[in-house]
């Protein structure tokens, strides 16, 4: 939903309140710059009136100056050292502006950057997957910064420009209202004009920022899947794909520009038709004797800081659409509501024991078939439960919904005889300890990756960890140890070395429900069997939900399950799970390894 321009200055401004003190200084010391503004056209009238020519000075300056140096030489240094001053105080003026303004811009862009991140993590799997993570990468990082550009970079040269606007037309119409009148007559043209090309540009602005995250995208797609870029010997098609998509925001972007520019033109054109008009009118009224050359060109400089404003006040309001744009879009990320939400009222879970129970479950993704139906089945507090079934049946929608990542659309989930909604977040999935298929490591050492279940860990508990997963050997075999760098997704360690890595951040974790997903797929059999070997110590003493293809690891089960049509069904043998799947693919699938070994 598009938001006026006031309504984002609202909400760009509350969420600036910590700052507004700051704030309020920064706008106070731009309004420094309007009575020196005013005082810069003053030493050349008096130069020309009062050192060349021989008219007293003004009745406001007598009082300062002393009679024995109101004439003469000693004006004229007194007119030199009136420039000098009001140049050195701009520049001091403009190099404080300039330090406030970086300090307190930057430091608002973070906490608003903070606000995003936040936010958009605690937004579901759901709008991720729909919108693409880059999508919301680039309203964080590049959208944010609105907040600077236009609560202190645009409203403040705005404010400044009305009040020296204001200031101008008062001094010229005392010097000669007939002048200052036709310097206005330019002001309804400049409103039209501004109106029209920022509604344009508000537009213009917003697709460029969508095409740039679209480009952003392509490059976060191949980078993350380089190796099958380079299998496929794809990286001219990539190429291409990028090219694409970047000069469609590049186009759109000069579009802008162009619009922009002009604007500025027909601005330009309009200002440059008042100043004609105003010359025209002041050499009459010399010609008349209504105006003193000082005065004429007292009322000239100040037409050009006249003008100044006025141009200003136009350029602002189109270039602020820039801004505005990417407000709204930072905004539009924030008025996500997240579709899991936190009862008022949930209740704390300290430790749970670990019985889980389907009630009548279903679940469907939107605008999809139902990938759940009805669904029931109890998993024992302490139990090791087997999870067959065929690719895309839900296996791992199953467990996303045990943890909350997304909300059942009917029946209820209940852990130790309480729907799982009850509890706070937070201490609900803490009751979970995950190994994926498909190990998930950060970019930082392999001790950071182990305690990350539990950063507060001592070093000792994450050697202990690490023993248990028998990842102790292979770590300390590294040249930093523990504080080897395992690379972006741990791509600097091999597949097994990963595996036995999140292995110990669940045993770091030490969480009474174990989730096993898929955990062996990706090994051959000897390395299997060791590696279902280590997970048995883990499984002990835990409620385990065992994700598996392998009949190799459902043979340890306690109780298994096939999840077929939407439907958990009980199983009482291991050797059932492939009838039961009614495929022949399957049997080869599943029993293909044990005969192998």
């Amino acid at each position: 939903m598009k938001q006026s321009d006031l309504t984002l200055l609202g909400r760009l401004l509350t969420q600036a309140r910590p700052f507004w003190g700051r704030i309020a200084f920064i706008y106070l010391l731009n309004f420094v710059a309007i009575p020196l503004a005013l005082l810069t056209p003053l030493p050349l009238m008096l130069a020309v009136d009062s050192v060349i020519g021989e008219k007293s000075l003004p009745e406001f300056l007598q009082p300062l100056v002393p009679d024995s140096v109101a004439q003469g030489h000693g004006l004229l240094l007194v007119v030199i050292g009136m420039a000098l001053l009001i140049s050195v105080l701009g520049q001091l003026q403009s190099l404080l502006l300039l330090a406030l303004q970086t300090q307190v811009g930057e430091r608002m862009v973070l906490l608003f950057r903070a606000r995003l991140f936040r936010h958009a993590q605690q937004l579901s799997l759901n709008y991720h997957d729909t919108r693409g993570t880059v999508d919301a990468v680039y309203r964080i990082q590049y959208d944010t910064p609105a907040i600077q550009w236009i609560v202190l970079n645009g409203i403040t040269p705005l404010l400044t420009a009305i009040f020296t606007l204001i200031g101008m037309i008062w001094i010229t119409a005392a010097i000669d209202w007939q002048m200052a009148l036709v310097a206005l007559s330019v002001t309804p043209f400049v409103f039209v004009l501004t109106n029209v090309y920022r509604q344009r540009l508000r537009k213009r602005w917003k697709n460029v920022k969508r095409l740039e995250s679209s480009a952003m995208s392509v490059v976060q797609e191949v980078f993350s899947s380089l190796r099958v870029v380079k299998a496929f010997g794809q990286e001219s098609h990539e190429d291409e794909r990028f090219l694409r998509h970047a000069r469609s925001s590049l186009d759109s972007r000069v579009a802008a520009i162009w619009i922009e520019g002009v604007f500025n033109l027909l601005l330009a054109l309009a200002i440059a038709g008042g100043t004609a008009a105003v010359l025209y009118l002041g050499v009459r009224h010399i010609q008349s004797g209504v105006l003193s050359l000082g005065e004429f060109l007292l009322i000239m400089g100040y037409l050009a800081q006249l003008y100044g404003p006025i141009q200003s006040l136009g350029k602002q309001v189109t270039s602020l659409q820039n801004g505005f744009s990417s407000a709204e879009r930072a905004y539009q990320l924030l008025d996500e509501a997240p579709e899991v939400i936190e009862r008022p009222d949930a209740r704390p879970l300290d430790r749970a024991s670990g019985e889980i129970v389907f009630d009548e479950v279903g679940f469907a993704y939107p605008q999809q078939a139902p990938v759940l139906a009805r669904t029931s089945a109890r998993f024992p507090a302490g139990s090791v439960i087997g999870i067959a079934g065929k690719t895309g049946e839900g296996k791992s929608t199953l467990v996303s919904l045990i943890l909350r990542f997304y909300d059942v659309g009917r029946g209820r989930i209940l852990l130790d005889g309480v729907d799982i909604r009850d509890f706070t977040i937070a201490d609900l999935r803490n009751q979970f300890a995950l190994v994926l298929q498909d190990p998930v490591l950060f970019s930082t050492s392999i001790g950071e990756n182990i305690a990350y279940a539990r950063p507060e860990a001592e070093f000792d508990e994450i050697v202990a960890a690490a023993k248990a997963a028998r990842a102790h050997d292979f770590i300390e075999q590294l040249p930093d140890g523990y504080d080897t760098q395992v690379g972006e997704r741990g791509l600097l360690l091999s597949g097994g070395q990963r595996q036995r890595v999140s292995i110990a951040r669940a045993f770091l974790k030490n969480a009474p429900i174990l989730i096993l997903d898929e955990p062996t797929s990706s090994l051959d059999v000897p390395t299997e069997n060791e590696m279902l070997n280590e997970l048995a110590a883990l499984m002990q003493n835990r409620t385990t939900i065992l994700i598996s293809h392998r009949l190799s690891a459902l043979r340890k089960c306690d109780h298994i399950f096939v999840l077929k049509a939407g439907r958990l069904e009980p199983v009482a043998t291991v050797d059932s799970v492939v009838a039961e799947m009614n495929t022949e693919t399957s049997e080869g699938e599943m029993y293909g390894h044990e005969k192998s070994g």
